[in-house]
């Protein structure tokens, strides 16, 4: 996360976030390599800048990738009151509309953890491909597994087993690690002769990607985060993963909520140097058991001045898993103590 400044004053023009990398490259830079010769894609990158930008296009949009100079002063200046509410005023997000419902203040996390964009992006949605903008649909036995997961999860837990990896702080994939959500959006990539490290702040999971055409591992050795293999196609890092643990994590943000995609996901992923402080960043989701077809996010993440990653202590601070199982036994005695009585 970026360094927490609640007293921060907000911009008053925010500037756009280009939507593909030719828009972002000078013509006279020259993009930097490594000591041994490789393209340098080493630093701290975040796409806090895409926290307004949705998943899924909009139908308004249509196959429009990008907002018109109105559309997109008009999220400027969304982006700025947003930055007014929370930092400057510190205003909890949605905290109003959880304490409705609830009358508990139920805001997902503090102002001084979140992210803020700071500069409005122009793009109209993380999915470009297909043209619409919007996920393929389900195969029907993806639509049973969403449907199964989402009645599990919305029920009375019995064990710890009833929630999603995300709900226990285990994994939150690959996609889900890398879309742009409300906090912990830090992607710091390091690389050796011959390997490159992708350490995510959400979870701090770390991929350790081979570049010498090794072949994947067998079918049977399975894991969350897959396993990677790259290679270099000119000055883009090509990145295939397979070999996922299926039924558990989506491809979506924070790898929540969307159906569980299957064991035979294959991702696809590109990182190309834009200039020295953008990467364009693409991932291409491939899962016949999950989706009718194959589909593609593409978007920017930036080098920031100030940026760092920070702790996340997901599992350590998790209230969430206890007060969830406590709160169902707790029921589970008044509901027996009330069959007794009768």
């Amino acid at each position: 996360m970026k360094k927490r400044l609640l007293g921060l004053v907000t911009f008053a023009f925010l500037t756009v976030v280009p939507a593909t990398a030719a828009d972002s490259a000078s013509t006279k830079w020259t993009p930097p390599k490594t000591a041994w010769g490789d393209p340098d894609l080493q630093g701290t990158w975040t796409s806090d800048n895409l926290r307004e930008v949705p998943l899924e296009r909009p139908a308004q949009f249509g196959t429009r990738r990008t907002l018109t100079d109105q559309e997109l002063a008009a999220r400027a200046k969304g982006v700025d009151e947003f930055q007014t509410e929370i930092i400057g005023k510190g205003v909890r997000p949605n905290a109003g509309y959880w304490a409705n419902r609830s009358g508990v203040d139920g805001a997902a996390a503090p102002p001084h953890w979140q992210e803020f964009s700071r500069r409005a992006s122009n793009l109209t949605s993380l999915v470009v491909d297909p043209p619409d903008g919007r996920v393929p649909a389900l195969t029907p036995q993806a639509q049973a597994l969403r449907a199964s997961t989402n009645a599990l999860r919305n029920r009375r837990p019995e064990t710890w087993t009833d929630r999603s990896m995300y709900d226990r702080c285990i994994t939150r994939g690959v996609i889900g690690s890398a879309f742009p959500v409300i906090y912990g959006n830090g992607t710091q990539i390091v690389q050796t002769p011959g390997w490159v490290a992708i350490r995510y702040e959400m979870i701090h999971e770390t991929r350790l990607i081979p570049l010498d055409g090794r072949p994947h591992a067998a079918a049977g050795v399975k894991t969350y985060m897959g396993d990677p293999r790259g290679h270099w196609e000119g000055s883009t890092l090509v990145v295939e993963t397979t070999n996922f643990v299926g039924g558990h994590n989506g491809a979506g943000v924070n790898g929540n909520g969307a159906a569980p995609y299957s064991d035979e996901l294959h991702v696809v992923e590109r990182f190309t140097r834009a200039d020295d402080k953008t990467i364009q960043y693409s991932a291409t989701i491939v899962d016949p058991k999950t989706y009718t077809a194959p589909w593609t996010a593409a978007f920017p993440i930036t080098r920031e001045a100030g940026y760092q990653i920070f702790e996340y202590a997901c599992h350590e601070g998790n209230y969430a898993m206890h007060n969830l199982l406590s709160a169902a036994r707790a029921e589970d005695q008044a509901d027996a103590e009330k069959t007794q009585k009768h």
